[in-house]
């Protein structure tokens, strides 16, 4: 059995940003108002759901800076209390022309980079909560980041028909960071210690996981002993889509190669690996 490695990111968000910024500047007009696979945001919308990340990253977490706000009491709580901050933006940057956002978001990058390379990855930090409630390591912290502007910079390019962002050394992290969800997910299903699933993403970018119940929990492995009692073969095209739910898991089912006891398959086919 081994388990999977660290994902450390930090030195790759100047590329995706440069790669974001060299997407925005080649945008037409009308493109900035296309549809994107973000319920009710246009390609302009989430741009600026892109700068309103790393505006309140460098004030939250570089700054320590806290407004006054209502306390979070629960999941839920977090949950809505980041749909409307994130609405709320939104609406205000619609005052914002294309020019002023790539400006700014040419501005706010480097900041965020330097204070990301800042970190110790191998500390413990707050939770990723849709990997797990506990303490999280900061490099999954600084991966989930990454994954942030991957997948929007990723429906921006779907919107506008660019050429999807698929080279393995920044979407096989993504991918890798998305599938840390799934232990999460299997959190109450109930099978005998030692029961495996197999999980394989198909692609250049993609690789195989294990999920193993374990004596307390289900814990994920790159390499396992021992027969699958389910298995799914999932594009790696799908694969992004399902865990940020550009898809549902009927349809990214239905895109997979499945195998074994398909009720055991369910709680991969439901996970999530965004928040709101």
């Amino acid at each position: 059995m081994k388990r999977p490695d660290a994902i450390c990111v930090a030195d790759r968000f100047p590329e995706l940003r440069v790669h974001l910024l060299e997407l925005l500047s080649s945008l037409a007009e009308e493109d900035w108002n296309k549809p994107t696979a973000a319920p009710l945001w246009t390609v302009k919308d989430v741009a600026a759901h892109l700068l309103g990340g790393d505006i309140g990253n460098l004030s939250r977490r570089r700054d320590a800076y806290q407004p006054a706000g209502k306390s979070i009491g629960s999941y839920e709580d977090l949950v809505a209390f980041i749909n409307q901050l994130n609405a709320d933006w939104v609406q205000a940057a619609r005052r914002m022309s294309p020019r002023v956002l790539c400006e700014l978001l040419a501005f706010t990058g480097p900041p965020m980079e330097r204070y990301f390379a800042s970190l110790d990855p191998f500390a413990v930090g707050g939770p990723v909560n849709w990997a797990g409630p506990g303490p999280a390591p900061v490099w999954l912290d600084v991966a989930r980041e990454f994954t942030e502007r991957w997948h929007h910079q990723q429906q921006i390019r779907d919107a506008t028909r660019r050429e999807p962002l698929y080279a393995r050394h920044l979407f096989g992290p993504v991918l890798d960071a998305f599938v840390r969800a799934v232990p999460h997910s299997y959190r109450n299903t109930p099978a005998k210690e030692g029961t495996l699933v197999r999980l394989e993403i198909s692609g250049a970018a993609g690789g195989v996981w294990w999920v193993r119940r374990g004596p307390e929990e289900w814990e994920l492995f790159v390499e396992a002993d021992g027969a699958p009692a389910a298995g799914a073969v999932l594009p790696q095209d799908a694969a992004w889509r399902l865990f940020t739910k550009g898809i549902d898991g009927e349809r990214a089912r239905s895109l997979s190669v499945v195998t074994g006891d398909r009720a055991l398959l369910a709680p991969l086919f439901g996970t999530i690996a965004v928040l709101a």
